[in-house]
């Protein structure tokens, strides 16, 4: 088919892009990531002089719990890379000499659908603390699947638990009520 005119040309593009966009759009579903937990408030005792009358560490006494779905069109993309828990940190109110760390312990996978020798194992996370920057996203862990696709396959994971560990407080840093947030994310890795 030849299209002579500019204009023609430009919608037909239009129109060949949206169905392609549409039909890619009702193949994938979003994955999820689900966090359970509450705000952490750390109590830090009034630091008056240097010495060492405070911890200069505080770890959350509760911790944030992970849990999701990779749908199979999410899977299909995976290949054996595998998706990634990422995780940074959106300030409020922050002191950059204050760090903020992270470390995984547990979770589960339960693969759902009819699948031939699949597997789905969470990795990474669990040996020391990772620190959450702001500037850019850090891996807590690795979600990797294999196997042979069947028939409706999805991954749910569970209880995934995250403490969290606050550093750095010092004398030198000004006395106010800082404040952050951390913000997970799943992606193909």
């Amino acid at each position: 088919m030849k299209i002579k005119s500019p204009f023609l040309k430009e919608q037909f593009l239009k129109r060949y892009l949206y169905i392609i966009a549409l039909m890619m759009g009702s193949y994938l579903q979003g994955q999820t990531i689900n966090i359970a937990g509450t705000s952490w408030t750390v109590s830090v005792p009034t630091i008056t002089e240097a010495g060492n009358n405070y911890a200069g560490t505080y770890d959350n006494p509760a911790q944030l719990t992970l849990s999701g779905n990779l749908p199979g069109s999410f899977l299909n993309l995976l290949s054996a890379s595998g998706a990634k828990i990422t995780m940074q940190l959106a300030p409020t109110s922050w002191n950059s000499s204050l760090k903020l760390y992270a470390k995984r312990s547990g979770g589960t996978t339960k693969i759902n659908g009819l699948c031939v020798g699949c597997t789905a194992t969470i990795n990474g996370g669990t040996a020391n603390y990772i620190e959450i920057l702001q500037a850019s996203a850090v891996i807590l862990s690795t979600i990797t699947f294999s196997g042979l696709l069947g028939i409706s396959n999805s991954v749910d994971y569970s209880a995934i638990s995250v403490q969290l560990q606050i550093g750095g407080v010092s004398v030198t840093i000004p006395a106010a009520a800082y404040s952050t947030q951390v913000v997970f994310t799943i992606a193909a890795n």
